[in-house]
């Protein structure tokens, strides 16, 4: 997925949810708009470089978009990470029709933002075999990098996403395939589980998912151009799912074994 020319700055702060300042690189002190209605846990760092889209649309209030941003790393470098949820469904799209997901792969139609009636829903794919069958796939993007090194979802809780999983689960009662496809949009993030820690009743959710045969399954990342000048995110490898993995803070853990 390639995206529109991008402008780097710095990260200000982020407020009102929907708010952000950006200094850009000339000087210039900017609003963006920020296309992201979670905590933005772990990705919301002042500081940080970011990439901003513009827009010459004289509608629109804000002429920028907070796109990606830089996270340092323990290899003394630095991470990748969309902070745009809305950029993720083209991704999956792209990678969807490039054959890139294998486990989705031979389809022969493809359709977006499907409704599901009988469960008052909408899920982001349905995709349909050569024999009729068809699958159902729910796409969530992950940021979440916690200090132990691994990817979490969700950021925070996330009633939204327990109700997707219920659509899922009912699908696939009724004998359709049905995937939960945790889309890691950070290109640090090399696994993923439910964030218990941030949302118990969604980890619980997963796991009676799981049991009732939806299949859950998680794809990384990688920088379409180089990590000083990003023009986009392409998927790129399978990650590996646990579903039984709790975080456990290593602050806590040092509190811990300080208090024995």
């Amino acid at each position: 997925m390639t995206l529109p020319p991008l402008v780097p700055g710095r990260l200000e702060r982020r407020y009102k949810r929907f708010l952000a300042d950006i200094t850009l690189d000339d000087g210039r002190e900017v609003v963006a708009h920020c296309p992201n209605t979670g905590s933005m846990r772990a990705v919301n760092v002042p500081g940080c470089r970011v990439w901003l889209s513009p827009s010459t649309n004289p509608a629109r209030k804000l002429a920028w978009t907070w796109e990606l941003i830089a996270l340092p790393n323990d290899r003394g470098g630095h991470d990748l990470a969309s902070v745009h949820t809305g950029r993720t469904n083209a991704l999956v799209e792209a990678a969807l029709r490039d054959c890139k997901i294998a486990e989705l792969a031979g389809n022969v139609s493809l359709r977006r933002e499907v409704k599901v009636p009988a469960e008052k829903a909408r899920l982001d794919f349905r995709l349909e075999a050569h024999d009729g069958s068809l699958t159902f796939v729910e796409v969530k993007q992950v940021t979440l990098k916690e200090a132990d090194g691994h990817g979490y979802f969700p950021d925070a809780v996330s009633e939204r996403g327990r109700k997707h999983l219920q659509v899922l689960r009912a699908l696939s009662r009724e004998g359709h395939r049905s995937v939960l496809l945790f889309c890691a949009a950070h290109t640090g993030i090399e696994d993923v589980a439910p964030a218990a820690h941030l949302d118990p009743a969604y980890a619980a959710a997963l796991e009676a998912a799981a049991a009732d045969g939806v299949e859950v399954m998680a794809y990384g990342c990688r920088v379409l151009g180089t990590p000083a000048s990003p023009r986009g995110l392409e998927i790129d490898r399978r990650l590996p799912v646990d579903l039984a993995r709790r975080y456990a803070s290593p602050d806590a853990a040092d509190e811990s074994a300080g208090a024995r």
